[in-house]
């Protein structure tokens, strides 16, 4: 599995950004694929998560009802669409793939196989 993420920038606080991971090689349809982000000193975070066989998600508390995961099956295509962001939005995300069976959406960032290339995300005050 190869993961390509694309869509970070520079935008203002209460800007938006879309973020798309478009994966090759397999198709997501038993993988759980997540968005990580990790801020310079800090941990790596799960940020939103599904599970692609139905559809469930998470979301860290600090992006609910700013941040949508959404999915597109013919472009074998995971997106995060990150709304009124802020400084603290400010990090290099990841979007990663969890092969693994499961009904739990891991929040571990270590459980996950498969990684694509950060994109930075730099939200000005």
């Amino acid at each position: 599995v190869q993961l390509q993420a694309y869509g970070g920038g520079l935008v203002q606080a209460g800007g938006s950004l879309r973020l798309a991971c478009t994966a090759s090689g397999r198709t997501f349809r038993h993988y759980f694929m997540g968005w990580f982000r990790q801020a310079p000193g800090k941990e790596r975070e799960l940020v939103s998560a599904m599970r692609w066989n139905d559809g469930n998600t998470y979301y860290t508390d600090s992006v609910k009802g700013r941040f949508t995961i959404s999915r597109d099956d013919a472009k074998n295509t995971v997106s995060l669409q990150m709304n009124s962001l802020k400084p603290e939005d400010t990090a290099v995300y990841y979007c990663a793939a969890d092969i693994t069976f499961g009904w739990v959406i891991p929040k571990d960032y270590r459980e996950y196989e498969y990684w694509g290339q950060g994109t930075q995300v730099t939200v000005s005050s």
